[in-house]
Parts: C-alpha cells; sequence; structure tokens
C-alpha cells in the first residue's frame, strides 16, 4: 500500500495508530521506573500506577463499548455536510496539517470547558486524581466520557466536510503525543519546542494544586493556544508542583476515582435550592449556591491577597 493509498483509508474509515502504540507505551512505563528507582524513588506508589493501568483498561473497554455511536454521529453529519474538505492525493499535506491543527484547537476548548463547568468535569477529573506524576498517570482515563458528550468538540467539523477518518486518526494522534508529556524525567525542551509545542513542564503545570498553577495550560499538542487565549503559565523552579485535586480522594478506589464527581454532583443536586439546581451541573467546579465558593479563580485570589501581605 503506497501513501496515496494509506492517506485515503485514513480519511475514509480511520487509521487506528493506538494498537501500535501501547508496547510503545509499556516500554516507556518499564524504562522510567527504572530511571525513577535511582532518581526519583517517590514518583511512582504500586498502588497509584496500578489504579491508573486499571483506569486505563476501563477507559478503552467504555470506548470499545460506544465507539460505533460515534462514528455513526460523525458519519451522519457528514453525510448532511455542507461542504466537501478535499483527500485527494495532491491536496493530502495542506488538507491533513489543516485538519490537525483544527483538531487540537478543539481539543483546546474541550480541555478547557471540562475544566470550567463541572459536568465536562465530572468525566475528566479522574485523570488530575493521581498525586504523583509519571507515564502511568497518562493512562489514568475517563470512563464517563461518553455520557459527559465530550466527543462533541471533536467530530463537529463532519458537518463542514472533514471525513470522519481523519477526524478519529488525527484523534489517535492528538492522544498518543500526550502521552510522553507526563513524565518528570525531563525537565525542560529547548526554548523554541517550549514556545510551540506542549512539554513535560508545560503539562506539570496543568496537573497542579498550586494556586497558581490551577486550570492554566489546556494545550493537547501546541501550547499556543494557551499563549493565544491567556491560559498560559510557565513551570517555576521556586514553585515546585503539587500533583492531585484540591480536594485529594486518598483512596486507590477504582469506583471513587471513576465515580465521585458524579455522586458529588448529585448529592449537591439533592441539598440544592430549585434555583440553583442548575449551576451545579454548569458552573465551575468549586462553586456554592450560598457563595462559599472554592474555584480555581478564588483559590488563586486568596494566594494572591497572601503573596501581597508578605511583600
Amino acid at each position: 500500500m503506497n501513501l496515496a493509498q494509506i492517506t485515503q483509508q485514513a480519511a475514509t474509515t480511520g487509521l487506528d495508530i493506538l494498537p501500535f502504540a501501547v508496547p510503545f507505551f509499556v516500554g516507556s512505563i518499564v524504562v522510567e521506573m527504572v530511571w525513577a528507582a535511582r532518581h526519583a524513588p517517590g514518583s511512582y506508589e504500586p498502588g497509584d500506577t496500578l489504579t491508573s493501568l486499571l483506569m486505563g483498561l476501563g477507559s478503552t473497554i467504555a470506548a470499545g463499548l460506544v465507539a460505533g455511536v460515534i462514528v455513526v454521529a460523525a458519519g451522519w453529519l457528514y453525510a448532511h455536510r455542507v461542504a466537501t474538505v478535499p483527500v485527494a492525493w495532491w491536496a493530502w499535506p495542506i488538507t491533513w496539517i489543516a485538519v490537525f491543527v483544527l483538531d487540537d484547537f478543539n481539543y483546546y476548548w474541550f480541555h478547557r470547558t471540562a475544566h470550567r463547568v463541572r459536568w465536562f468535569w465530572a468525566a475528566h477529573v479522574n485523570h488530575h486524581s493521581s498525586q504523583h506524576y509519571n507515564l502511568s498517570t497518562a493512562l489514568r482515563q475517563t470512563w464517563t466520557g461518553f455520557p459527559a458528550l465530550s466527543f462533541a468538540f471533536r467530530i463537529w467539523p463532519a458537518f463542514f466536510g472533514v471525513a470522519p477518518g481523519m477526524l478519529l486518526t488525527v484523534g489517535a494522534i492528538n492522544l498518543v503525543y500526550q502521552f510522553w508529556i507526563h513524565t518528570e524525567a525531563v525537565r525542560r525542551m529547548p526554548r523554541w519546542f517550549e514556545a510551540v509545542m506542549n512539554t513535560p513542564s508545560h503539562h506539570r503545570v496543568h496537573h497542579g494544586t498550586n494556586p497558581r498553577y490551577l486550570d492554566r495550560n489546556y494545550a493537547g499538542v501546541l501550547i499556543v493556544w494557551d499563549r493565544l487565549f491567556k491560559s498560559f503559565e510557565a513551570e517555576r523552579d521556586d514553585d515546585p508542583v503539587r500533583y492531585g485535586i484540591v480536594h485529594q480522594l486518598g483512596t486507590f478506589s477504582l469506583v471513587t476515582v471513576a465515580f465521585h464527581e458524579w455522586r458529588a454532583i448529585g448529592r449537591d443536586l439533592w441539598r440544592a435550592p430549585l434555583r440553583a439546581k442548575l449551576g451545579y451541573l454548569v458552573r465551575e467546579p468549586g462553586w456554592r449556591h450560598d457563595g462559599n465558593h472554592t474555584t480555581s479563580a478564588v483559590l488563586r485570589e486568596r494566594w494572591r491577597a497572601t503573596q501581597d501581605d508578605e511583600k
């Protein structure tokens, strides 16, 4: 099969690269464990690592169960498209690059929304629940992304003529790229690379619970989106990243990791007055109807106030 045929197949049916990436994932984790044993013994904890791996396995099973529905939805949008993006051999370099950039842009806004809207946060929070940061953390993925409708952020271009197979392929490439940035073994990349691409340093910030770092660096592949939309924060050596979530779980229970925020939403909806119920679904995590907020913006302002007092 030549390049033109591969390109055509990827555009029409999608090119699933994840099975080819799995051996790389496993091998990289083993290598990092060996490195960590000598240089960062605390970066791996057996219970935490096992939880991350099992969450990844569960996420793969969950995705497999609903993949057909997502493909059908994307196919329906494409069948009713208002334009057609060319996938002929003569257009493929520009088309594929453009679709990849568009998908990464869509990922940025999905990711930002997943941190700013509690409904989507409930499906995303488990990825942040580890207090360790290593390659196994990259595999700690959601089981509930489908019912949260997270896929809607990525398939809408099909309505404007992007072949569903292209969206599936570039989405897989985006996911595979993000694996390697979940590490402390790489401190900084060259300055030009840090300026354009998402890196371990940038993504460590994203996983931080430090007030300075909360809800920053949403990028998938290109960090330029965060710079453009004012959500970028550089990692600082004088403020080491503390990982996890604001209210740490304190357990490796798979059920708790996967569903704790959904349960918390249910409790808040049950107890809240009628006028406030919608807020617990669409407002930012930490919002309270009584004004006792613990949102990232509030926590950051409190921290800044203490910094001003110290000065």
